[in-house]
């Protein structure tokens, strides 16, 4: 009399993983881990370059604020980067001693400032130019402020990795 004895042996095929089967799945995982860590990485850069522009926009209009309560310096182009050398002054607000070509060169270099502060190389322009309005004859200030800074960092993650990595938002606006 011949006994076949299965044991154990026949009872657990099919019922469990393979170590081939537990690789591939561990390497499968692995890949969907790098993927979701190279998006949260690709997400960091481009929130701080968001911040940084918003930054910028929020400095153009500071300069903006400043020209239109200082109108008599702005209109003769005493806001003018080109023109104005920036100096910190003595009467840094409007007080009675200051004229209003101070308080420009005042406003222009806290303005400075706070581009280096705020920015990566942060850099500013102002331009004023006159031109005429085709419906009232009149003449119109308009006010071009440029802010530049670099922003290497999300220009090469996002556009070409050779660029400078120099980015500028411009406000224009007649005065």
């Amino acid at each position: 009399m011949t006994t076949h004895h299965t044991g154990n042996r026949d009872r657990h095929i099919g019922g469990g993983f393979t170590l081939l089967e537990v690789l591939i799945a561990l390497l499968v995982l692995s890949i969907g881990l790098l993927g979701i860590g190279k998006m949260m990485l690709l997400s960091a850069r481009a929130n701080d370059s968001a911040y940084m522009r918003s930054q910028a926009t929020a400095l153009a209009y500071t300069m903006l604020d400043a020209m239109r309560a200082n109108r008599v310096a702005a209109i003769s182009q005493g806001y003018d980067t080109a023109q104005v050398v920036p100096v910190q002054l003595a009467c840094a607000t409007a007080a009675p001693g200051c004229t209003s070509g101070q308080v420009a060169q005042n406003d222009t270099f806290l303005w400075n400032q706070a581009l280096a502060t705020a920015l990566p190389n942060g850099a500013g322009t102002v331009v004023t130019a006159t031109a005429p309005d085709r419906v009232t004859n009149a003449n119109n200030i308009t006010a071009t402020i440029t802010v530049t800074w670099s922003d290497k960092v999300a220009e090469r993650s996002f556009g070409d990795p050779l660029a400078a990595g120099n980015i500028s938002v411009v406000l224009e606006t007649v005065l």
